[in-house]
C-alpha cells in the first residue's frame, strides 16, 4: 500500500483510537491539545501516516489493530472503577470484558467504585459520544436504595433540583419502587456521583444505586460481574428512548 492510500486524516485516526466523536476530535485539535510528531497540530484535516507518532494531553494514542466495531454490556460489580487509564487502579471494569487482544474499548458513561449495574464499552468512539452527550437526552434509570424513604416534601423537593456545591442536580423523574426507600430514578445527564449527592441533600443518603435501563435497553438478568457482546438490535435500543 503507497503512503498516499495509507494516510487517514487526524480526526478519524482520534476517534477510532481515543473514543471521541470526529467532531470533538477537530475541537481537541483546535484547541491545540493534539500533538504530531512532537509537533502541536491545530488543523483537524491534516493528514497522517501509520508510522506518525500522535498524542493527546501527552500520551501516546496507539491505534487499533482491529477495524470491528464491538459492543459490551457489562453488569459491573461494586468495587470496580471505570477508568482504563489508572495505574493505580486494582480492579477495572473494563477487565471484565471480553474484548480480543488489540481491541482498546472505552466506556460509554460511567458508574463510580460503589455502584453498579449497566456499563455499555465499545471502540467505537461517535456511538460512545452520541450514547453520553446530553444533548441527545438518552435517558438512564437507576434502581436506588437510600436510608429511608422520603417524605412528599423530600420528593417534591428533589423533583425541583437542589443546591449541591455550586451545581444544580435535578432529576428527569423519581418514582417510589416495589420496596420502601427503593426508588426508580432517571437521569439525563449523569454527572459526578449525581444522585448520591441529591439524595444526601434531600436528607437521606443512597446505601445502593445500580443502573438498570440505557435508552429502551435493559439490563435483564445479565449476572454480576458478567458481560456479553450487544446485538445491532440492542445497539440502536440503547440510542432511543
Amino acid at each position: 500500500m503507497d503512503e498516499i492510500n495509507a494516510a487517514i486524516r487526524l480526526v478519524k485516526f482520534l476517534s477510532t483510537n481515543a473514543g471521541v466523536s470526529r467532531r470533538a476530535a477537530g475541537d481537541l485539535v483546535k484547541a491545540g491539545r493534539v500533538v504530531v510528531n512532537r509537533t502541536t497540530e491545530t488543523s483537524p484535516g491534516r493528514q497522517i501516516l501509520p508510522d506518525d507518532r500522535v498524542e493527546l494531553d501527552g500520551k501516546p494514542v496507539k491505534p487499533e489493530t482491529t477495524s470491528q466495531k464491538l459492543y459490551f454490556l457489562l453488569n459491573k460489580p461494586r468495587g470496580f472503577v471505570c477508568t482504563a487509564a489508572d495505574p493505580h487502579a486494582e480492579r477495572k471494569a473494563v477487565d471484565l470484558v471480553p474484548a480480543p487482544a488489540g481491541c482498546r474499548l472505552f466506556s460509554a458513561g460511567r458508574l463510580d467504585k460503589d455502584s453498579e449495574g449497566m456499563l455499555i464499552f465499545s471502540n467505537d468512539g461517535d456511538y460512545v459520544a452520541r450514547l453520553t452527550h446530553p444533548r441527545n437526552n438518552i435517558l438512564k434509570t437507576y434502581l436506588v436504595t437510600v436510608t429511608r424513604p422520603f417524605s412528599d416534601r423530600e420528593l417534591a423537593l428533589i423533583r425541583h433540583g437542589v443546591e449541591d456545591d455550586g451545581e444544580f442536580l435535578r432529576v428527569e423523574s423519581i418514582e417510589p419502587a416495589a420496596r420502601p426507600g427503593r426508588y426508580l430514578i432517571v437521569l439525563n445527564e449523569g454527572r459526578k456521583r449525581e444522585i448520591r449527592r441529591i439524595t444526601a441533600a434531600a436528607g437521606a443518603p443512597t446505601v445502593a444505586l445500580r443502573r438498570i435501563r440505557i435508552g429502551r435497553l435493559k439490563l435483564g438478568d445479565l449476572a454480576v460481574g458478567a458481560a456479553r457482546k450487544l446485538t445491532p438490535a440492542e445497539v440502536a435500543a440503547s440510542l432511543e428512548n
